[in-house]
């Protein structure tokens, strides 16, 4: 069986008030399986899925509603050296707090012009880069007040399919996050904070658009991604949630 995760720094497997994450939590403690040359040698994501829709924001006429944002994602080894050809998925709602998915009940509008979802491979330096707009706080069905706080949903690959980590993003200075279930399962503040994205100084950015920056480090040897954004919280959710 692996080890326990520390439950100060990693968050917890179900959530007082989540009650979704009774269903997706393991029963039973997980089993580590001996990895082979298949699990380990297999064709890299980057090969079979291709990168799609750097800039979500858009253009003139076409421009997405809500604050231009440039988002910064670095994927880098437990020594610092970057993942350069690691596979980042990114997801999140419109400005209003609205999902382009059929189980998002949410009343808020959709965007026309907001898709919502990119595919990113990075570069040399493992940098990854997006241009879109920050997304809106959104209730949370049938919890009785909870609302999510802006944040941003990250799946991130090493170098094989196995490596595969799925997890998000907080935006700095938020209210919600104060209160949101999802975030404080990490129980450690200072490991909290790591969850958090950093606002750059605006000179460093284009005149028109906040950035922020994140980082994912994988570990050594083979690039196996455990804590995207600094230890972000990890998210056993569909993407309307």
């Amino acid at each position: 069986m692996l080890p326990h995760r520390d439950p100060a720094t990693q968050p917890e497997g179900v959530v007082a008030g989540y009650a979704q994450t009774a269903s997706r939590w393991p029963a039973e403690p997980l089993v580590r399986r001996p990895q082979t040359r298949t699990e380990l040698g297999a064709p890299q994501p980057r090969r079979r899925l291709a990168p799609a829709r750097g800039d979500l924001a858009g253009h003139g006429a076409k421009r997405a509603a809500g604050q231009l944002i440039h988002l910064r994602a670095r994927v880098v080894e437990e020594d610092g050296a970057p993942v350069a050809g690691a596979l980042v998925e990114v997801w999140h709602c419109n400005a209003a707090g609205k999902y382009i998915h059929p189980n998002d009940t949410n009343d808020a509008p959709a965007d026309p012009h907001f898709y919502g979802a990119a595919r990113l491979v990075a570069g040399d330096s493992g940098l990854v880069e997006l241009r879109t707009i920050k997304p809106g706080a959104y209730p949370v069905p049938d919890t009785r007040g909870w609302w999510r706080p802006p944040h941003i949903h990250f799946s991130v690959w090493g170098r094989v399919w196995l490596s595969r980590l799925v997890t998000q993003m907080f935006f700095p200075g938020e209210p919600l996050n104060e209160t949101d279930y999802i975030l404080n399962a990490i129980r450690d503040p200072a490991a909290r904070s790591r969850s958090l994205a950093r606002l750059m100084p605006t000179e460093r950015g284009p005149a028109n658009a906040l950035v922020y920056e994140c980082s994912s480090r994988a570990s050594s040897p083979r690039a196996r991604t455990t804590s995207p954004c600094s230890k972000a919280a990890r998210r056993r959710a569909s993407r309307s949630r």
